[in-house]
């Protein structure tokens, strides 16, 4: 159940966005709400937590463009689609690429073995790239078409948090 605040710093949020989709990001909103996280403001941006864990699933706000984006946390996640998997590519290949911490250094900030906790991505030369699994990454071009993966992504990787993260069963 959200409080009055939360819902105006969401509604203040969707007022900003064209029509079509804002009720994207209200579908995956009220998922997001269904499966126990709730909104809150940090900085410029709105991030979903949940109280079982405490740890961020998705992000939503405006770009340094000024465009808006969703972001998802989906590292516990396989098998998705080729879609999300250019998501993790570009992410890895981009400029600034840092191995995540858990790997490179063998930090244990997160729960789970860093092989099911972090985003991985196979370099064309084969070469294992990985990426911290406690971002949210922004989901380039949302559109209706991607709520049905978007909302299994959700649920997979909150089946993982609570398994591996919560303090307290759902």
């Amino acid at each position: 159940m959200r409080t009055k605040k939360q819902t105006e710093i969401l509604e203040e949020y969707l007022a900003g966005l064209e029509p079509e989709l804002a009720q994207i990001y209200r579908e995956l909103i009220l998922h997001l709400s269904g499966l126990g996280y709730d909104p809150k403001r940090q900085r410029a941006n709105i991030v979903f937590t949940c109280p079982w864990h405490g740890k961020q699933i998705a992000k939503i706000g405006l770009d340094k463009k000024g465009d808006p984006f969703f972001g998802l946390r989906f590292s516990a996640c396989r098998g998705y689609s080729p879609r999300f998997e250019r998501i993790v590519a570009d992410v890895v290949s981009g400029k600034g690429y840092r191995e995540a911490r858990c790997i490179a250094n063998g930090e244990d900030f997160c729960k789970g073995t860093p092989s099911e906790r972090v985003y991985i991505y196979e370099m064309p030369d084969g070469e294992k790239r990985y990426h911290c699994g406690a971002k949210a990454l922004a989901i380039p071009g949302l559109c209706s078409a991607d709520v049905p993966e978007v909302k299994a992504l959700m649920e997979e990787e909150h089946r993982f948090l609570m398994e591996h993260e919560a303090n307290s069963p759902a």
